[in-house]
């Protein structure tokens, strides 16, 4: 523990939470070392923590806990269990997944089918602005690992079947017996002969080599719905690879990516597209036709419309995802100025110059503040 023999009953605690924090089996996973000295300082703190024990091991030192002396019986047995009810005892709180450690190592268990899952599998689904408006149904081929046809996922050749495992006794676990310092340490662990499944296959299928799956090729249908956007995903449950003899298969997540369309730009349910018009449409108004993803729609431009103002055609934009109904055609209107006047076209614009409606404004702030 590192402590003086003086040591209080909170500068006990403090060595023993910093060494518990250290060897701990979830910040060591696998680490063999670390776990044996996670229980040594355990069972040493549950000595110590205790005034009989611990005067006992003051008057007896390393004797204390042999079972020769009489004094090391009560200590016998100590395991990782133990270990780790002591510590969840006094700092079951303090999370980082202890509480899941614990659990599983409370006498151990062997692998179960959601330890054998397959993994999952992530693919780009490209879609065009017209696709997402309506909704659509995509047919693509994927490569995953899908359940051997020949053994039946168990991994087996076929007319053999697995047997117990002759090392754990089909338990998937292994329990070792250890001397320490105040006793008997006792480790329990997964059988690394059947990898915690408690079953070994003596003859593999040829076909999977024992995994019980093998790379096929399919080809899937995704039911996309509308209004869908880039950064939207699909899961699609069991599509993604099998697990491992047996094991449930992973899933296919299907992540949504808009493709940049020449005409629209879009601002969630809105549709944005701009339209320019000739400077006597601006000064005159009347009826135009404006692209929609459907087709084409009149709008109303109004007498004097300025470059840049924007006309709202309700409903023409995408169908919502979380409401009903639709968003709006924005149509941002711009005043085309022709770069290359005619002989007529100057004269024309100089009559226009000269007229007093033709007058433009002093310079002034701009509306935004900018």
């Amino acid at each position: 523990m590192g402590v003086p023999r003086t040591a209080t009953d909170d500068e006990l605690k403090k060595a023993y939470r910093q060494l518990a924090m250290k060897f701990h089996p979830d910040r060591n996973p696998g680490d063999k070392k670390a776990e044996e000295s996670f229980k040594e300082v355990a069972e040493a703190y549950e000595v110590l923590h205790d005034p009989e024990k611990r005067a006992r091991y003051d008057r007896f030192g390393h004797a204390a806990g042999a079972p020769a002396g009489g004094g090391g019986a009560e200590f016998e047995g100590f395991d990782l269990a133990d270990a780790l009810r002591a510590f969840m005892r006094d700092f079951g709180g303090m999370g980082g997944g202890f509480g899941e450690v614990f659990e599983s190592q409370m006498g151990g268990r062997r692998a179960g089918p959601s330890e054998r899952r397959g993994r999952n599998l992530e693919i780009r689904l490209p879609l065009t602005l017209e696709e997402i408006a309506t909704g659509v149904e995509k047919r693509i081929k994927i490569r995953r690992m899908g359940t051997c046809a020949v053994c039946g996922g168990t991994g087996a050749k076929a007319g053999t079947s697995k047997r117990t495992c002759p090392v754990c006794g089909g338990s998937g676990q292994v329990r070792a017996v250890q001397r320490s310092l105040f006793g008997q340490l006792i480790s329990v662990t997964t059988c690394d002969r059947c990898q915690g499944e408690g079953a070994v296959i003596e003859d593999p299928c040829p076909t999977c080599s024992g995994e019980g799956r093998v790379r096929v090729q399919e080809e899937i249908t995704i039911r996309v719905p509308p209004g869908v956007m880039t950064g939207n995903y699909i899961p699609l449950r069991r599509l993604g690879d099998a697990g491992v003899r047996g094991g449930p298969a992973g899933d296919l997540i299907a992540h949504i990516e808009e493709i940049e369309h020449p005409v629209f730009a879009r601002d969630g349910e809105d549709l944005i597209v701009e339209v320019p018009i000739s400077i006597a449409r601006a000064a005159l108004g009347g009826k135009i036709e404006v692209p929609t993803l459907g087709g084409r729609a009149k709008v109303d431009i109004p007498q004097g419309i300025q470059s840049g103002q924007v006309l709202r055609l309700r409903g023409k934009g995408l169908k919502s995802l979380k409401r009903a109904g639709s968003g709006d055609l924005l149509v941002q209107v711009t005043v085309h100025t022709p770069t290359k006047p005619s002989e007529r076209g100057r004269k024309l614009f100089m009559e226009l110059e000269e007229l007093p409606e033709a007058k433009v404004p002093p310079p002034h702030r701009p509306r935004n503040g900018g």
